[in-house]
């Protein structure tokens, strides 16, 4: 009798174990500064999570590496529950640009809490109104028309790369700026033709009239934008690349218990329920998403696929996805 016993006593020691998650502290670490995106949102929704689990997360901003720093601290932590990194879009990248031999295939996501939608924006006084008419307007002008530009594997290297990809190679000229805010800026100023950005940092420039929307990057329109059309409405092409944009998420070190996950993201799926959370998405033009499990990792692997090849086919690639073993979408 005294082996049934014993295994009966284990099982019931790693239920007990399993159910009392979490016992201590939890440490989410932000691969962002303070005051940022992903630390504002992450800050936002945390709390709601906290009063779920009845329990606290200490979060801790770690910069530096394009994110890669963070990245790498929670990778390497004890795959427990207790270590979690709050990020966003940029990891998907680290590979094929260079910057880290980590990305997301070393995590498990606890949730994607939402995404931004990218757009083109133009000058008030630009001579096109839509997608179609700005096509027209680069082909018929060879290198006239000024586009914004965040750097390679930025957002706005993204977009181009996309419209490339459909359109063929445009006469345009790249100006680069230090983020999205002053390029906006210069937008309105004059100094560029096109911007683009995410709908959350234009929007309050088209409200103003200092700057007019060309068309929303995604399949419908944008909730903040009802009266714009999207690029597919021009371009079927683009609809196997969509939806794209920066996201946020909590992810887990790979290896972490199913149940421990399972429980994590059940506290931010109700979390991001929340109104307050719900209204900062809104007021931000992030479009909730709120999805785990495999639903998660299934959007994750199509934003990384579509993306790394697009870099890739621009040139912008340091290393081929093929070394990783990206395939090509489609094939």
């Amino acid at each position: 009798m005294r082996g049934p016993i014993v295994l009966v006593a284990a099982l019931f020691a790693a239920t007990s174990a399993v159910a009392e998650f979490p016992e201590r502290e939890i440490r989410g670490v932000i691969q962002w500064g303070a005051g940022g995106s992903t630390d504002t949102v992450m800050r936002s929704v945390t709390p709601h999570a906290e009063e779920v689990l009845g329990a606290s997360i200490v979060m801790q901003n770690v910069t530096g590496g394009v994110g890669a720093i963070a990245l790498n601290q929670v990778a390497e932590a004890d795959p427990d529950g207790y270590t979690l990194l709050m990020g966003a879009e940029n990891p998907t990248l680290y590979k094929v640009m260079g910057l880290g031999e980590r990305d997301y295939s070393d995590f498990v996501p606890v949730v994607l809490l939402a995404r931004g939608t990218p757009m083109l924006v133009a000058g008030a006084d630009a001579p096109f109104d839509d997608y179609a008419s700005m096509v027209a307007h680069i082909a018929e002008n060879p290198g006239d028309v000024r586009f914004g530009s965040t750097g390679p594997g930025g957002l706005s290297s993204v977009v181009l790369a996309m419209i490339e990809s459909v359109e063929g190679e445009m006469d345009i000229i790249e100006v680069p700026y230090d983020g999205d805010g002053p390029a906006l800026t210069a937008l309105q100023g004059g100094a560029i033709d096109v911007m683009p950005a995410v709908v959350g940092a234009a929007i309050e420039g088209i409200r103003a009239g200092t700057m007019k929307p060309i068309t929303v990057m995604d399949e419908a329109p944008h909730y903040a934008l009802p009266d714009v059309q999207p690029v597919t409405a021009a371009q079927a092409a683009y609809d196997p690349m969509l939806p794209w944009g920066p996201f946020f998420g909590v992810f887990a070190p790979a290896g972490t218990p199913d149940d421990v996950v399972a429980t994590l993201s059940e506290a931010y799926r109700q979390a991001a329920e929340q109104d307050d959370f719900r209204a900062l998405m809104e007021d931000r033009g992030f479009t909730l998403m709120n999805v785990s499990g495999q639903e998660a990792q299934d959007y994750l692997d199509s934003y990384q696929q579509n993306t790394v090849w697009l870099i890739q086919d621009a040139g912008l690639a340091k290393r081929s996805p093929e070394e990783f073993g990206i395939p090509r979408p489609g094939e």
